[in-house]
């Protein structure tokens, strides 16, 4: 396994040139079938976006892992933390003022260890023999040499690892990060519920064009997000191409997740809003026809399409830091 230790000038320089000594033998204990290799780099990089920067450059020098070590505070919902983890990324960053003025090199062995265990998967704070031999295959299969290897493959030997790295991505809260995408779905959503010729555009399309219609706009969104967002890697090495397709696996089923909670909530809103404002008997003689629920059902339907349409040109206004956020999610510690 080859970790780079990305260090930020003054004291992480120091501790990353002290930690890169006494990190190989804790994960030879921890890890005793993987052999270790620490690289010491410059950390002066893009301080706006540290988590970034750090995948960039591990793609660049084709590591399996990579730790930045910064002078900068780090924050979880406003609660100062020690250190965040990406396993979606394979970047955990440490920011060293919060390990404390004394014993900094102590306290920052065990914190590093624990990250790069965390970036294997492994979430939990006691692991037994399982949760070390899981974690192990798992760092294993990231030192790999280049080879062919399949998707589905990698999707069922990955099964855990994935369904936690979507889950610390909290796919649910996707929407309500993105502001202008969120504002742009309500508006596209009011317009579309009081236009009469969308009661009978709904009318006239039926089950099964209504449902394409959803399709596509789930798409439109989902694409908009991950290519406005640039959050779709290439591999740059060989052997990275494993790891970078488990990373875009993960943004895709995240993305389309949050996406899909966007459009159940949109549906049930736009089904009470229907009922409480489209009075049935204009609503009928707009169709031609005595209004019926399956009618309210169906201009439901076609309205969160639209509104899930308009969120995706609200998405293509987002910047690219602000569908970063909203996509991912890192594990604190601390």
């Amino acid at each position: 396994m080859e970790v780079g230790l990305i260090a930020e000038p003054d004291a992480p320089t120091d501790l990353a040139r002290s930690l890169a000594s006494e990190l190989e033998p804790e994960l030879r204990r921890r890890h005793p079938e993987l052999g270790w290799r620490f690289v010491v780099v410059d950390g002066a990089g893009d301080a706006t976006d540290i988590m970034g920067d750090a995948r960039d450059r591990l793609l660049d020098e084709n590591w399996d892992l990579a730790i930045r070590l910064t002078n900068l505070p780090l924050s979880e919902a406003r609660r100062p933390v020690v250190a965040q983890a990406s396993a979606a990324h394979s970047v955990g960053v440490v920011s060293v003022p919060a390990l404390g003025a004394v014993n900094v090199r102590r306290r920052a062995l065990p914190v590093v260890a624990d990250l790069i265990d965390q970036l294997s998967g492994m979430v939990d704070p006691t692991p037994d023999e399982d949760d070390r031999r899981r974690s192990t295959q798992r760092l294993r299969e990231l030192a790999e040499e280049p080879g062919e290897f399949r998707v589905s493959r990698l999707v069922t030997g990955n099964i855990r690892l994935l369904a936690g790295m979507i889950r610390a991505n909290r796919p649910w809260r996707l929407a309500i990060r993105l502001t202008r995408a969120l504002t742009a779905t309500l508006a596209a959503g009011a317009f579309a519920l009081v236009t009469p010729d969308i009661w009978a555009l709904a009318d006239a399309y039926g089950s099964v064009r209504l449902s394409a219609i959803a399709v596509v706009s789930v798409l439109a969104i989902t694409v908009t997000l991950i290519v406005g967002g640039n959050l779709w890697e290439r591999a740059r090495h060989p052997g990275q191409r494993r790891q970078v397709a488990l990373f875009n696996i993960t943004t895709t089923v995240t993305v389309v997740l949050g996406v899909l909670v966007l459009y159940t909530v949109l549906f049930v809103l736009a089904i009470l809003l229907a009922l409480a404002l489209v009075v049935p008997g204009l609503l009928g003689d707009s169709l031609g026809h005595p209004a019926q629920f399956s009618d309210y059902l169906e201009l439901a339907f076609l309205t969160s399409s639209l509104a899930t349409v308009g969120g995706a040109l609200g998405a293509g206004l987002e910047s690219d830091e602000a569908v970063h956020e909203a996509a991912y999610t890192y594990h604190r510690t601390g």
